[in-house]
C-alpha cells in the first residue's frame, strides 16, 4: 500500500524526478526527427511496391476467371 504525501512532498518529489532527466540536445532532436521521416518514407515505399504487387495479382488472377 502506498504512503500518501501532501501536495508539497508531491511537487518536490517531481522537481527532484524532473531534474534526474537527461534532455536531448538540439542535434540529437533533429537527426532523430530526420531519421523518422526516412523510415517513414521507406515504410511507404516498401507498403506501396507490396500493394502494387497483391494488386496485380488480383487483378491477372480475376482477369483469368472473368
Amino acid at each position: 500500500m502506498a504512503t500518501k504525501t501532501n501536495p508539497l512532498q508531491f511537487i518536490q518529489q517531481v522537481r527532484g524526478e524532473v531534474s534526474k532527466v537527461v534532455w536531448p540536445t538540439r542535434r540529437e532532436v533533429i537527426l532523430t526527427t530526420v531519421m523518422v521521416f526516412i523510415m517513414a518514407t521507406l515504410t511507404a515505399i516498401f507498403f506501396f511496391f507490396v500493394d502494387l504487387l497483391i494488386r496485380t495479382g488480383l487483378t491477372g488472377l480475376l482477369g483469368m476467371f472473368g
